[in-house]
């Protein structure tokens, strides 16, 4: 098996010939696991000697008495007790649409729930439908032991990331403001900012304190990923004109504890253009040092962290979504990046000296792995995790049908999964802590499958 380092070492090569690293041939890449069968219950099309089972539905009744809400999105698995599996998922609701959230059609379920726990309560007539459920999973007998909503009140929860010591980040993709508002035919009463993370920890069985981490920024959050040795986390926006952050904490661990939110800039290049949607600025395979800016009142009144941040020299990116650590490097999408407005994927590895004064000696480097085009096998890709066979796999959010991509240490790519029944995006790819479970989101189905089969093949 190849090690994870090692495979962004060797895309990296791939993707200097950019034929490589992003077409897909014309007889396609041999599928790792073989070809695609139907699903004869027309949700997701998988290789032969796989299944799934659904483990989370859109409505269904919670332990707490909660509804499952809609919009499954960015999602981890954490290692539990006895072999079985912590799940948090998030929810990408909006609050005017009150049939999304875990409180019912006419919030009849509201006062099953501590207010206190409820970060924007609305006045109690739109409180936020956005949020985590966390879901408890036994691998073994494929059934789940129990579920409840684990966040609430919060809007337009898309993605997030595990954290090393057993929470789950989960942020806010939307920028709102206190007071009344007109939004899809009704009025929405908002009493707190919105446009922040949020982390709820993986083994508590109630609702986590609703918390809004504001030294992180608050801007139109997309996923997050720490680094484990230093405590680092890195952050994605997802605007056409966005950065890629990163958030020093105080206290590693302790992010209420506050820290140093920057901006990544290109030495030499202030306010680089990484799109490449007029001109190829940058070459797939291209290593580039990189240095950070300081970004002044994070918590700011107005959405231009990332314009304050570009003036100062940070690069932007084209909507920045899925990012994902592996043994020190990060790899991230951009889902519109590219001449094809179809996506790129880069990976940043960090300085040794990361965050500290020696890191200008010797810096961190980014690069971009691919970029897809009309002959691509991968379009839009957005959430992505590593698997526990070495290759990257990569959800698509595009416009006709999505699917599940992996992505080869040479850069050829193939198919995982298909979804050949909607055009909802699959998100929230994640495995089991020992790499026997594959778990995956259809959103505007509203349902959570645990996938299992002959993963081991892929080694």
């Amino acid at each position: 098996m190849i090690s994870r380092r090692n495979f962004l070492r060797t895309l990296a090569v791939a993707a200097t010939t950019p034929a490589v690293a992003a077409k897909k041939k014309p007889d396609g890449a041999a599928p790792r696991f073989g070809p695609l069968m139907p699903d004869p219950e027309g949700i997701l099309d998988l290789p032969a000697g796989f299944s799934y089972t659904i483990i989370s539905q859109q409505g269904e009744e919670m332990d707490d008495g909660l509804l499952v809400p809609a919009k499954h999105d960015g999602m981890a698995a954490f290692r539990a007790d006895n072999g079985t599996i912590r799940l948090v998922c998030n929810h990408e609701n909006y609050t005017a649409r009150r049939q999304d959230s875990a409180f019912g059609e006419k919030y009849e379920r509201l006062g099953l729930v501590d207010k206190d726990r409820i970060y924007d309560f609305g006045k109690g007539d739109t409180p936020g439908a956005g949020g985590t459920t966390t879901i408890h999973y036994d691998p073994l007998a494929r059934e789940r032991l129990g579920i409840h909503l684990s966040l609430a009140g919060t809007e337009i929860n898309c993605a997030g990331g595990p954290m090393p010591w057993g929470s789950w980040l989960s942020c806010e993709e939307t920028f709102r403001d206190p007071g009344n508002s007109f939004e899809r035919g009704r009025i929405v009463q908002r009493e707190k900012r919105h446009g922040y993370i949020f982390e709820v920890p993986a083994y508590a069985d109630g609702l986590a304190e609703p918390m809004p981490l504001t030294a992180m920024g608050r801007f139109e959050h997309e996923a997050a990923a720490a680094d484990p040795a230093s405590g680092v986390i890195y952050l994605t926006e997802d605007r056409h004109r966005s950065l890629l952050y990163r958030f020093i904490p105080n206290m590693p661990g302790v992010l209420r504890e506050g820290g140093k939110l920057q901006g990544l800039g290109i030495v030499g290049k202030p306010g680089f253009d990484t799109r490449n949607w007029e001109s190829p600025d940058m070459q797939p395979g291209q290593w580039m040092d990189v240095e950070w800016v300081d970004l002044e009142n994070p918590d700011g009144d107005d959405n231009d962290l990332r314009l304050r941040g570009r003036e100062k020299g940070a690069a932007i990116f084209a909507r920045g979504e899925g990012i994902c650590y592996a043994n020190g490097d990060f790899a991230f999408t951009c889902t519109i990046g590219g001449p094809s407005r179809l996506g790129q994927i880069f990976v940043y590895r960090p300085s040794p000296a990361e965050g500290t004064p020696g890191e200008a000696k010797r810096p961190g480097q980014i690069s971009l792995l691919a970029e897809s085009n009309t002959d691509s096998l991968l379009r839009n890709g957005d959430n992505l995790t590593f698997s526990p066979w070495g290759d990257l796999v990569v959800c698509e959010d595009t416009s006709a049908q999505c699917g599940l991509v992996g992505v080869r240490p040479d850069g050829q790519l193939y198919p995982i999964a298909n979804n050949a029944y909607t055009r909802a995006e699959l998100a929230g790819i994640c495995f089991s802590p020992d790499g026997s479970v594959m778990f995956v989101n259809i959103q505007q189905r509203g349902i959570t499958l645990a996938i299992t089969g002959p993963w081991s093949t892929g080694s």
